[in-house]
This record gives structure tokens, C-alpha cells and sequence, in this order.
């Protein structure tokens, strides 16, 4: 095996091929990267056995054919310390990868590939092609209220709904909601699967410099991608998504309208004196006026007043300020809508620039 490559061309792809693999791994194989020379191209592929992320480089020049793996991130380390624009030599002698360049040179320990774990290469399942940004935006939209380490493992994931004419992703840890539409013309399948956590954010960072277009495959077992010459494949969460449509509430008859920004500020200052365990906030809410008021076991207090667009009952009711601000902070509009029914109820927060999105907050009694 042997085979040249510029340092540009290289470092990134092998860095977010790196990204995937685990530090603390039970498979000393699995701290490593599989490297393969073929057809002209290389071959980088990164796994932890839920993801595998492979990177595939044209190769020019002469080059020999063979397979091996080498430690991830010592080898990422070499190439971010060589000289830009540096031309990097890989070639093996014996068990060892030599790695040189210019005046540099490394001699790393290689483990055989035929210890890398394949995927399975099924490839069945929903197909359909979809833009980078709008499936950027349907996990820009929803990634921040997926549940972290929760029991209830199926929480800790996004659903992804295939529906005939669009595609949706939802996302709750059990006292919020946030959903996301994206139109899929002339696309009349239907499949459900939940993608890990980990998959979602691997997901996110590779579609920021995809193509024009992406291929997504919703298969039984995996969630396989194409963009460009990355190819993201990750096991799905094997699990029941709550009926999540059950918790959007239908029937606020209290209807704000409020400056974004405005309120976004109001919330994060008064933050600041909520009771730093359980983050609790009031809003009280009367004609043209909302309220914020906060307070902690010290007797400190915050207090805030916003002009909104409302005419309805007044109504007092608490909530997480932690989670308005993460709904805040994620929408793009210069305008929040929130509907709020009783002081038990949900409240429904929608952007009116941006309708295929919503978010649901649960109340708290303080």
C-alpha cells in the first residue's frame, strides 16, 4: 500500500471521519481509521459501531493498492502539524505506516482491516433526495430539545417522519417539543425511524459543506446518507416515538404577539436571579403587557415588563426560562406568536415567518 496526497485535500475529511470515532473504546480496532487504496481513490472510514462515516478522495499520481488501519487521532494531529500545502507520503513497511513529509517522518502501528467492522450493506428502504440546507434546518430547528441520557432511550434521538409531500423531524425530552416540516414535491412514501443523538450532531456538521443535493436512504435498521463523497450510515434507536401530535396544543385562546429579540433579552436578564436548580419563571400576561418575574431561595428578585400584542384575560402562569430561551434562541423571524390557554396548559410558540416549525413548552408550578 502505498499513495500520495496534498495535506488540503486530506485534513478534512479525515477529520470528520476522525470525529466519529470514540476515544475510550472496548476494540482497540475502533480508536483507529481503515484506510483503503483502490480504483484510483482513497477510502477513509471512521465507526464506533452505532455510526460509520466514510470519506472517499480521488487520488492522482502513482499509488499502490492495499488496506490498513491507523490510529485516528495521532494521524489527524500529523497532518494539522505539517506545513499547508505540504505533500504527504503514506506507504507500509511491514506492520508499520511510514508517513512522510518534506524533512518529517512518522512511523505509526497498524492493526489489520480485516478486524474493522463492516456495516451491513443493506440498502433497502425509503429513497429520496433532499437539499443540504433544508435538512440542515430541520435539525437546526429541533436538535436543542432532544432528551440527554434519558431511560427512555427513544428519547434520546430525532424522529424523522417521511409523509407523502414532505418530511418532518421532532424532537421532545418530555417538557418540550420542537417539530419542523420540509417539503418533499412528488415524494408519496411513508417510513418513521429515531436517529441517535450522536447521529444527529455527526449529521448536522457534515451536511455544512455537502453538495447541491443529499441522498437519504430510511431503511429498518439504518439511516444511510450520501453527500458528495461522505457517506453517513448510522443505526437507528429501536424504539416507540410517543404520539407526539397528542401533546400540540389545540385550543389557546390567549394569542401573544411579541417583539423576538425584545423578549429574548427581557427572559435572559431575568434568568439571571431564577432559581438555578429548577430555572422557574412567571409570566403574567394582561392587556398589551407581559410580565416576567423571577426569584430565588436567596429572597433575590427580577422583574421585567414587555409591550406585546394582547387583549385577551389575564393569566399567570410558570415555566422553565431555560427552555423559552433555547425556543428563542432557535427561531429566525423578527416576531414570537405564543398561544396559552390556562396556567396548566402548553404553550404553543410558533414563528409567523417561518410556519413549518413549532414548539411546545410544558408549564411548571412554582
Amino acid at each position: 500500500m502505498k499513495f500520495s496526497i496534498n495535506r488540503e485535500q486530506l485534513l478534512k475529511p479525515l477529520q470528520q471521519v476522525a470525529a466519529v470515532v470514540e476515544k475510550r473504546q472496548t476494540l482497540p480496532v475502533l480508536s483507529n481509521v481503515l484506510m483503503e487504496v483502490g480504483d484510483g481513490q482513497l477510502s477513509l472510514t471512521g465507526t464506533d459501531l452505532e455510526l460509520e462515516l466514510v470519506a472517499r478522495l480521488p487520488l492522482e499520481g502513482e499509488h499502490q493498492a492495499g488496506e490498513t488501519t491507523v490510529p485516528a487521532r495521532k494521524l489527524v494531529d500529523i497532518a494539522k502539524s505539517l506545513p499547508a500545502e505540504a505533500d504527504i507520503r503514506f506507504e507500509m513497511d511491514g506492520e508499520r505506516m511510514l508517513v512522510r513529509s518534506g524533512r518529517s517522518r512518522f512511523s505509526l502501528t497498524t492493526l489489520p482491516a480485516s478486524e474493522f467492522p463492516n456495516q451491513d450493506e443493506d440498502n433497502a428502504g425509503s429513497v429520496l433526495e433532499i437539499a443540504p440546507s433544508a435538512l440542515r434546518d430541520l435539525i437546526d430547528h429541533t436538535a436543542f430539545s432532544m432528551a440527554q441520557q434519558d431511560v427512555r432511550y427513544y428519547l434520546n434521538g430525532m424522529l424523522f417522519e417521511l409523509r407523502p409531500g414532505m418530511l418532518r423531524a421532532v424532537s421532545t425530552d418530555g417538557h418540550r417539543l420542537a417539530l419542523c416540516d420540509a417539503s418533499m414535491e412528488g415524494q408519496s412514501e411513508e417510513a418513521s425511524v429515531i436517529l441517535p443523538r450522536k447521529g444527529v450532531m455527526e449529521l448536522a456538521r457534515i451536511l455544512s459543506d455537502a453538495g447541491e443535493s443529499v441522498r437519504l436512504t430510511l431503511g429498518r435498521n439504518h439511516v444511510r446518507i450520501v453527500a458528495g463523497s461522505i457517506t453517513f450510515t448510522s443505526k437507528l434507536v429501536d424504539g416507540k416515538f410517543p404520539e407526539y401530535e397528542r401533546v400540540i396544543p389545540k385550543d389557546g385562546s390567549r394569542i401573544v404577539l411579541a417583539d423576538r429579540e425584545t423578549l429574548r433579552q427581557a427572559l435572559a436578564r431575568v434568568a439571571i436571579l431564577s432559581n438555578e436548580k429548577y430555572r422557574g419563571v412567571r409570566v403574567q400576561l394582561s392587556e398589551g403587557s407581559l410580565r416576567i418575574v423571577a426569584n430565588n431561595p436567596e429572597q433575590e428578585e427580577a422583574e421585567e415588563e414587555v409591550s406585546v400584542d394582547f387583549d385577551g384575560g389575564p393569566l399567570e402562569i410558570g415555566f422553565n426560562v431555560s427552555y423559552l430561551l433555547d425556543v428563542l434562541n432557535t427561531m429566525d423571524g423578527t416576531q414570537a406568536r405564543l398561544e396559552l390557554g390556562d396556567s396548566n396548559s402548553s404553550a404553543l410558540i410558533t414563528d409567523p415567518e417561518h410556519e413549518a416549525a413549532l414548539y411546545v413548552v410544558m408549564p411548571m408550578r412554582l
